[in-house]
């Protein structure tokens, strides 16, 4: 079965975590939704997402796919973290799907896996990538680097993992059972 990790710090975009956490589990997969201080995590539009586990008690190479959600105050808070930065390399390292939506890119770009890499963002953050190929495609796919522009896009970046990983027939199915 195919494990998700995403983790989850306060003033995290709601849609950008709820939305994949969702349609993953949809497609059959494992997720574990990581609060990286709490265990409730105030989002950025104050809604209180409760986390499957803390951060401190999971092991993220146990996982398959690392998805990133964005907002402003939560990516700052990623960007910050040692330790997300070193999972996000050895995800790519040991190449494994790594995913970031909304100005979570700045994740990837602070842990230094983007050389050579076409990916998307937020508009409000695309000034601060600092990378040649940056498109305002709403979803971007690089090898095993996907990105997306926003909430907005939520739902077209949880399909475009679960194509990679099961095909675009169950992309299909769970896109159709939301009736999307």
């Amino acid at each position: 079965m195919t494990k998700v990790l995403i983790p989850l710090a306060v003033g995290v975009e709601e849609m950008e975590a709820v939305i994949p956490i969702d349609m993953f589990r949809r497609a059959g997969w494992e997720v574990v939704s990581a609060g990286m201080t709490c265990e409730i995590v105030k989002a950025s539009r104050d809604v209180q997402l409760v986390a499957d586990k803390l951060w401190k008690n999971v092991t993220p190479s146990s996982f398959d796919i690392l998805v990133l959600p964005g907002g402003a105050k939560g990516t700052a808070y990623l960007v910050s973290n040692n330790e997300i930065l070193t999972t996000v390399r050895d995800f790519v390292k040991n190449g494994k799907i790594v995913a970031a939506i909304c100005a979570a890119p700045l994740v990837l770009q602070a842990a230094g896996v983007l050389e050579d890499r076409k990916v998307t963002c937020h508009p409000a953050v695309a000034r601060e990538m600092k990378i040649p190929e940056v498109t305002d495609d709403p979803v971007v796919v690089d090898g095993k680097i996907v990105t997306s522009r926003g909430a907005g896009t939520a739902f077209e970046f949880s399909l475009a993992i679960i194509e990679m990983v099961n095909g675009p027939a169950k992309a299909d199915s769970v896109a159709s059972e939301i009736v999307l």
